[in-house]
């Protein structure tokens, strides 16, 4: 009942968002905007940000190579999309990494392995986009003289230096140690075997320098390709956003969006994209209309994913099409 409820909030929150968007929206404006659109430019957008997808699938890849998982790359492809489906039509933005990593614990049958490689997946990830904004408004302050994004900087080098610190802490060993001696707790120790069982996982990234830098690489090439959807969506509609902005608040927004309060980010986005644009002077409706196209895009190309998941080519049906290498233990 509880699940439920929550559940009904976040459409609750992503319905009354719009709706209160809407009420504060010259909609004559938008209309205007998306009746005008070259539309011609949402498809290399929508192919950009399938590009980005499959990145992001390769950045996986390498990162279940350092615990010597060895699953064929369209299989973890597959499973990316799918989680990327399920990000979109699951109340919050982490519903697709429980998915993918569900289908990878029943390939592999690594439990542990599969469930920390999906957090270090998403901490690497949230790492490099975080990076990326610091040092692009830093540029934007120091270099442009954009003294009313100071409080952007800010907020970035502080998210930055949570993302930084806690992957420090997951990987340190003592870190992890004084955690474990709670599960020495009555009403936790049922659970100390697999809170052993993750840290063992963690091992595996703790040496693994090269690893974490090539990931953290794929991962800016991930966020160059999701900015480029962006910005073509911004020439479909006229142009008008440079490009040094959307480097500075795409990660921002999508750091945003994975705190669980709507549907598939839908509300968070719309209120999110007019709220940091208007801070350079973009007009509110020209924000909007791009956070609309945007997540037209997210939601089409998220469909693969979901046909994959319906064709049963994902999850359990996954392992008996691919043969997959484990080694190491």
């Amino acid at each position: 009942m509880k699940k439920h409820l929550f559940t009904l909030l976040k459409v609750v929150v992503s319905l009354g968002l719009i709706t209160y968007l809407f009420t504060r929206m010259d909609l004559g404006q938008v209309q205007f905007a998306l009746h005008t659109a070259d539309y011609l430019y949402l498809l290399p957008a929508a192919l950009s940000f399938l590009a980005a997808m499959t990145n992001s699938a390769f950045k996986w890849y390498i990162l279940l190579r350092a615990q010597r998982v060895n699953v064929p790359f369209r299989a973890i492809l597959s499973y990316t999309y799918v989680g990327f489906f399920f990000n979109n039509f699951l109340p919050a933005n982490v519903g697709g990494d429980v998915m993918r990593g569900y289908g990878l614990a029943r390939y592999t049958e690594r439990t542990a392995e599969a469930a920390v490689s999906v957090i270090v997946d998403r901490i690497v990830g949230l790492l490099a986009f975080m990076a990326s904004a610091a040092v692009s408004a830093a540029v934007a302050v120091l270099l442009m003289h954009r003294t009313e994004l100071q409080g952007v900087e800010l907020a970035a080098v502080l998210g930055l230096g949570l993302v930084t610190g806690g992957l420090a802490g997951m990987l340190s060993r003592r870190v992890r140690s004084l955690l474990g001696k709670a599960f020495s707790w009555g009403p936790l120790t049922a659970l100390s075997s697999i809170y052993r069982s993750v840290s063992e996982a963690l091992d595996a990234y703790r040496h693994s320098y090269s690893t974490l830098l090539a990931a953290f690489c794929v991962s800016l090439l991930t966020l160059i390709l999701t900015n480029l959807t962006d910005y073509l969506i911004a020439q479909s509609l006229g142009g008008g956003v440079a490009l040094i902005y959307i480097f500075i608040f795409n990660p921002i927004i999508a750091f945003v969006l994975l705190v669980p309060i709507s549907i598939g980010g839908l509300g968070v986005t719309q209120a999110a994209y007019p709220f940091f644009y208007g801070l350079v002077g973009v007009p509110t409706s020209l924000a909007f209309s791009i956070s609309l196209l945007k997540q037209l895009i997210v939601y089409a190309t998220s469909l693969l994913g979901g046909i994959l998941w319906w064709r049963g080519r994902a999850g359990a049906g996954e392992a008996t099409r691919y043969p997959v290498e484990v080694s190491g233990t």
